[in-house]
């Protein structure tokens, strides 16, 4: 597979058989969305999922260009943040869809970041059995990483993604010029899904992005690069590995130490968002490998100093308010979607973009080097 580039657009195939489907990545993507969709789907109606924060900015423009192209549209708002990924508030989404009459042709079309494309895309997953789903990622970390590959869910209270199905969109519309509207803290956050990449396996990536963030940062040519750089590494790993039975696992470098840090503050976006608890469990997760001897301590220092450059938290003392004990960290580490039979399995490396998938690391290796980064 390979980036094509409709300048100053990308596209991105992800050839899944008769799930296949295009990733477009550039500006002014959201005001085409009504073509794009009714070239590709047969269905003449859509329901929209978005919440506070992106529907004053761009709902109405999204409702305008449905209309257009002659797809009728109803919307649902809801309340902004991790907290919405619940099974409450999937219910009420569901209830939207069917209410709306939504069939299997039409679409569920999600409007904002990470916490939106999951709920919609898992409501699309079950609503009739599945109905069509379209992404329109508001957020760099939803157009990097959680609008592309099909996994959704909501949370439990037993922790992070543990409800969900894998199902794939019909197209994903990443329109960089929304990305300008997002807060410092936001892109950031976003950023750390964009240095993973360039972690797990592609450290030419990783290094073109030390020298090129802060281009990155301020958006043209280099952002949509980076976007499509991150889209077509992820696309690689989901066709080889759809449903997270092998090298997919990959993908999480980093979260298994970062979920188990946004439990640990209740999902509360004041003190830590994904972006950041992905960036600091990145450190971890390098500083955790030096600690077993697989990889030089200069490689977890230069991640960190990238990290730490962009704006990123590096370290759990970071995070505002207190943090649980070791226990309770690893607690919420076993409830990990990556264990099993109760084995703990980490994305660890041997060195920068040389991740890999570690089975069986021991609870008490891991239970001590939480108790001495807690210390820190």
């Amino acid at each position: 597979m390979t980036v094509q580039s409709r300048s100053p657009e990308r596209l991105v195939h992800v050839p899944l058989g008769d799930r296949a489907y295009d990733i477009l990545i550039g500006p002014g993507l959201l005001a085409r969305a009504g073509g794009e969709i009714t070239s590709r789907l047969k269905g003449r109606k859509a329901a929209i999922i978005t919440d506070e924060h992106v529907a004053p900015l761009y709902l109405e423009a999204l409702m305008d260009a449905l209309q257009t192209d002659g797809i009728e549209a109803v919307s649902l708002t809801l309340p902004a943040g991790e907290k919405t990924k619940s099974f409450d508030h999937l219910a009420t989404v569901c209830d939207m869809v069917l209410a709306a009459r939504i069939e299997r042709n039409d679409a569920v079309i999600a409007l904002g970041g990470g916490v939106i494309g999951d709920l919609a895309g898992f409501a699309a997953g079950i609503v009739r059995r599945g109905v069509r789903f379209v992404q329109i990622p508001t957020s760099l970390l939803s157009q990097v990483d959680s609008s592309v590959g099909g996994k959704t869910g909501v949370n439990s209270r037993h922790g992070k993604n543990l409800l969900g199905v894998f199902h794939q969109p019909d197209l994903v519309l990443a329109d960089t010029s929304i990305l300008d509207t997002l807060s410092p803290r936001e892109f950031r956050a976003g950023y750390a899904e964009v240095a993973k990449y360039g972690l797990i396996d592609n450290p030419a990536f990783f290094e073109w992005l030390e020298k090129n963030w802060k281009q990155v940062f301020e958006g043209g040519p280099e952002r949509i690069e980076a976007i499509a750089v991150s889209c077509q590494s992820k696309a690689d790993v989901v066709v080889e590995d759809e449903r997270e039975m092998g090298r997919r696992a990959l993908l999480n470098l980093g979260h298994t130490f970062g979920h188990a840090l946004e439990a640990a503050t209740q999902y509360d976006s004041a003190r830590l968002v994904h972006g950041e608890g992905v960036a600091i469990g990145m450190v971890l997760a390098h500083e955790f490998s030096t600690r077993l001897n697989l990889a030089s301590p200069d490689d977890a220092k230069r991640v960190e100093a990238h990290l730490k450059a962009v704006g990123l938290p590096t370290r759990m003392s970071e995070i505002p308010g207190d943090l649980p004990g070791a226990d309770v960290l690893l607690g919420a580490i076993m409830q990990d979607k990556k264990v099993k039979g109760g084995k703990l399995t980490f994305i660890l490396t041997r060195g920068i973009g040389q991740s890999f998938v570690a089975d069986d690391v021991p609870s008490s290796e891991v239970l001590s080097f939480l108790k001495e980064k807690l210390a820190k």
